[in-house]
Formats: structure tokens, C-alpha cells, sequence
């Protein structure tokens, strides 16, 4: 395999899982599709297995590292500032293009059947707010609650800043524990063209065609919404306003962007969004350690802004509920100041019921779209991620933190790269 790039190994990856999904349904080989789905659940529970550590830590050290940062609040501030632009222009365009395709009419679901989904009341403002704090330290990393984790970070992170010296041992603990989830992150991500073919195939032999054509528009809407994002926003904000080319940022972020496709885990691809970020895209070491983990895990516009502005006027197409000016200016409120909901795991329930809560539409139609979820969410999640790049690279660039010899030198080979060390260093490619 050293051979083969990383991203060659990727597409490979897609491609034989492809193949094997298509023998799996085809043939009807139950052995089979058990076996891709058994490879991508593992893979999937492997990167999980490292979400709570990763975040927590990776909070910690880049609010800690904010005070080596000359003009950290103006970072910070224009960071988050370019966070809420990129969504409000993503779920602008994603209302726009449901209004024209109207993915709702027409479909000739079932909805009596179609029952609310139960998100232990998650589904509310008041709810949403109230679980940012947790109400216990040790439940907010065992039942894995993320938005929980980045809270408890903040308030360590900015703890430590305030204490001093004092807290450095504390930070050393949190660097070492960082770096220790990194690396083994690290070897849970050379796995990814396997993991890629489980979960590829898995998705191809269970789902189908068959699954999607009653949702046909639905899904090519969200498909298309996410391919204005990362095709026609984010090259006309690189190219007008980074004045860099948008070209070589995709050739150097494809990795990243490839791997969050099949993974669906924004905080599952963050060790590799960062790497990208800052071996070669150039972004400055000290300022993308903030960035890139808050981007992780709050930063989506692929699942809290394009994807609930299409579901929202699906559901309300569906169930026959019109939408007024109001509606539409609350879901892109909704978006842009809701994207925490999203937490940087797999899927999007709780930011689309939050979305149907906030415009009072029906709950069932959360269950209307389910099924097809996973599929969704690949794209979604590629979207995220190159949105998580995307500001650093514009942050950086008009703060003068962004190295253009890196930008434009030929790739930086991932293999050779440990996470942590700038590019050049040497270490052997791993096998």
C-alpha cells in the first residue's frame, strides 16, 4: 500500500465497497453485506472510541494556547464571526433552492404511519440550552453528550489561562493525553480505506435504490445544496476574499474531505482536518489548534444549514403546512446559531427536530427521513469539514497566519507527517 497515496487508498476503498455492496444486493449474499456492515461498524466505533478524550483535551489546549497567540480575541472573534457568515450564506442558498425544486410535492408517503421520534426531550430551545451544562462531570463523557464535553473544555481551558503557572501541570496532562489520542486516532484513520469499504458497501447493499426514489428529490436537493456550498460559496470566499486559489485548497484538503465522506464524523476526521490545515494548507500552527477543534464541533454547515432548511420545507411540503417569510428568517436563525446541536457525531436528528420544533412542523416527519440518513450524512459531513478549513484559511489569511510557501508547495505526503510536527519532519511512512 505505500505505494498508493492516501487518498488513492481512500478512493479504492470507495470503490471496492461499492462493488461489493452491488454483489451483496445483487446476489443477495447475506454473508456478505453482514461482514461490510460488521467492518464499518467497527471502523465507526473505533473513531468514537476516541471522541470524548479527543475533545475534551483538544478544547482544553487550544482555548490554553489562545494566550500564545498575539490578538487571541480578534482571532477568536473573527473566527466565530466567519462561522455564522458561512452558515447564514449556506442555509440562504439552501432555502433558495428549495423554493425552486420543491422537494415535498408530490411525494405520496405514508405519513399516518410516521411517528415522532423521541429524543428525550432534545427537541426544544429550553432543552438545548439547559444540556449545554451538564449535571454531572462523569455522565457528559459516558453517554458521550459532545456539545457537554466542549462546554466542560471551555471552562477548563479559560480556568488554566486565568490560574497561570499554576495549571501547567494540568495542561502537560492534557498536551500528553492529546497527543496520545492523536497518534492512536491516527492509526485508526490508516484504516480508513477499509473502514470505507464496509461502510460504502454497507450502505449500497442495504439501502438501494429502491429506498431513495420515493425521496428522490429530498435527497439529490441536499446533494446539489451541499455541492453549491463547497463548489460555489466556498471557491468565491477563497478566490474574493482569501485571494487564494480554490483549486489548491481542495487539492490539498481533498484528504480530509474524503475521509469525513465516508466516516461521517467531523470530530472522527479532526487529527487529519488539522494536519491538512496546517502541513498543507499553511495555516499557523498555534492559531489552527483553536480553529480546527472549535470548527469540529461547532462548525456545520452541511447538517445545520443546508440539510434542516431543505428537510423543514420537505416535511412542511409533505404535511401540507405552508411557510411565510418568518418561517424561512427562523430557520436560518436557527442555523446559524444552532449548529452545536450537531456535536460533530454521525447524523443530524437533533438540529433538524430543533428546526421543526422551532417552526412548529410535525416531529413524524423526522421519521419520514431516517431511513436515508446515512446517506445523507456523507455529504453533509464532507461539507462540514471543508467548512472547518475553509475559515482558518480566511482568518489566516488576513491576519497574516498563513504560510502561501506552504499553500502552494506540491501536497505534503500525510504518511509521512506525524500529527503534531510540522511538515518536513522526518519520521518513515507508516506501513
Amino acid at each position: 500500500m505505500k505505494k498508493f497515496s492516501f487518498s488513492l487508498q481512500l478512493l479504492l476503498g470507495l470503490v471496492v465497497g461499492v462493488g461489493l455492496g452491488l454483489i451483496a444486493r445483487a446476489a443477495e449474499v447475506a454473508w456478505l453485506a453482514d461482514t461490510l456492515t460488521e467492518v464499518g461498524k467497527i471502523f465507526v466505533q473505533l473513531l468514537k472510541l476516541a471522541v470524548p478524550p479527543l475533545v475534551f483535551t483538544a478544547v482544553v489546549v487550544s482555548v490554553a494556547n489562545l494566550r500564545n497567540v498575539s490578538g487571541a480575541a480578534r482571532l477568536a472573534g473573527k473566527t466565530l464571526l466567519w462561522f455564522m457568515v458561512t452558515s447564514l450564506v449556506a442555509v440562504a442558498a439552501a432555502i433558495g433552492l428549495g423554493l425552486l425544486i420543491n422537494p415535498g410535492q408530490g411525494v405520496t408517503i405514508a405519513t399516518e404511519g410516521a411517528k415522532a421520534v423521541d429524543l428525550d426531550g432534545a427537541g426544544t430551545w429550553l432543552d438545548f440550552l439547559t444540556g449545554i451544562v451538564p449535571t454531572n462531570v462523569v455522565t457528559a463523557f459516558t453517554e458521550l453528550n459532545v456539545l457537554q464535553i466542549v462546554f466542560l473544555g471551555v471552562v477548563f481551558g479559560a480556568a488554566a489561562m486565568a490560574v497561570g503557572e499554576k495549571a501547567e501541570p494540568f495542561l502537560n496532562v492534557s498536551r500528553s493525553v492529546l497527543e496520545l489520542v492523536q497518534k492512536a486516532l491516527w492509526w485508526v484513520i490508516r484504516l480508513a480505506p477499509i473502514g470505507t469499504a464496509g461502510l460504502i458497501g454497507k450502505s449500497v447493499a442495504t439501502y438501494g435504490w429502491d429506498l431513495l426514489a420515493p425521496l428522490a428529490k429530498f435527497s439529490v436537493g441536499v446533494y446539489v445544496g451541499c455541492f453549491i456550498v463547497l463548489l460555489v460559496i466556498y471557491p468565491a470566499l477563497l478566490a474574493l476574499v482569501g485571494k487564494v486559489s480554490p483549486f489548491t485548497f481542495y487539492r490539498n484538503a481533498w484528504p480530509a474531505i474524503e475521509l469525513a465522506f465516508v466516516s461521517r464524523s467531523s470530530v472522527g476526521t479532526m487529527p487529519l482536518t488539522q494536519r491538512v490545515t496546517t502541513d498543507r494548507l499553511g495555516v499557523d500552527r498555534d492559531y489552527a489548534s483553536f480553529a480546527v477543534p472549535f470548527g469540529a464541533t461547532t462548525k456545520m454547515d452541511g447538517c445545520a444549514a443546508v440539510y434542516p432548511a431543505l428537510a423543514a420545507i420537505f416535511v412542511a411540503q409533505v404535511f401540507d403546512v405552508p411557510l411565510g417569510v418568518g418561517d424561512y428568517l427562523l430557520i436560518a436563525f436557527v442555523s446559524v446559531v444552532g449548529s452545536a446541536a450537531t456535536a460533530g457525531l454521525t447524523g443530524a436528528i437533533v438540529m433538524l427536530t430543533l428546526t421543526l420544533s422551532t417552526l412548529g412542523l410535525p416531529l413524524e416527519g423526522v421519521g419520514l427521513l431516517l431511513a436515508i440518513d446515512p446517506i445523507l450524512d456523507m455529504i453533509r459531513t464532507a461539507t462540514n469539514v471543508a467548512g472547518q478549513m475553509v475559515v482558518p484559511v480566511l482568518v489566516g489569511r488576513s491576519e497574516n497566519r498563513l504560510d502561501e510557501s506552504v499553500f502552494t508547495a506540491p501536497p505534503q505526503p500525510l504518511d509521512d507527517v506525524p500529527p503534531g510536527k510540522a511538515a518536513g519532519s522526518a519520521e518513515p511512512a507508516l506501513a
